[in-house]
């Protein structure tokens, strides 16, 4: 009988938090998004001016914004871990919202940033994450089911629960690890950017100049 070849690891995919600094780069991601991604994302047909108010209003102090990058610094997917205030005695909780770009589908990324939303707001003491969605989607139905959660339908709405283990010590260094990688990540695709950028100015530059001598008949 062949012997068995052990499952491949599968690929990193480097999740950075993102801050206020990536406003621009949120607002041009939830733009991009199809009008019925949108619709989706949000549970309401949100127009141009309803996306630039959502991105004016976010609390990076008190919520977190995950992404994943292209090699051209687009972001293709991104997630909203909103903190939920919690009565004392009551369970801690956060709201999860993931979005991704049609040309980025089928690369598991939104399974990606949830799992990265996990273990963030599980080292933050978060005890209960909360999904609504809407039952058409789909995507966002299979991630919270595959993760275990709790789902209740009602209408053309579903409402997801998941209650999270403590933090541990490998859940922490899993994070600063995860985090370390993608900001190494993000640093190399910006220099690669800028190199490239950079060479392009040269060769306009060149061509320039030798479009010059032609005309002046040198």
């Amino acid at each position: 009988m062949a012997e068995q070849q052990p499952p491949r690891p599968s690929r990193i995919v480097p999740i950075r938090s993102l801050g206020a600094g990536h406003s621009r780069r949120i607002a041009s991601h939830l733009l991009a998004l199809e009008p019925h991604d949108r619709y989706l994302r949000f549970g309401y047909a949100a127009n141009d001016e309803q996306i630039r108010r959502y991105v004016d209003h976010l609390d990076f102090d008190r919520d977190d914004i995950f992404g994943i990058f292209n090699r051209k610094l687009e972001l293709i997917a991104m997630a909203h871990l909103a903190f939920i205030p919690s009565d004392p005695g009551t369970a801690p909780g956060a709201e999860f919202g993931v979005s991704v770009l049609a040309k980025a589908r089928g690369r598991g990324y939104g399974s990606r940033l949830f799992d990265r939303a996990v273990t963030h707001a599980r080292n933050e003491g978060v005890e209960l994450m909360f999904i609504h969605a809407l039952s058409e989607n789909t995507a966002m139905i299979k991630i919270a089911r595959n993760a275990g959660a709790t789902l209740e339908r009602d209408g053309t709405e579903t409402e997801a629960y998941l209650r999270l283990p403590p933090a541990t010590l490998d859940s922490r260094m899993t994070e600063a690890v995860d985090e370390q990688v993608a900001q190494v990540d993000y640093r190399l695709k910006k220099q690669a950017r800028t190199f490239l950028e950079l060479l392009a100015g040269l060769q306009e530059a060149r061509r320039g100049a030798i479009e010059a001598r032609r005309k002046s008949g040198r």
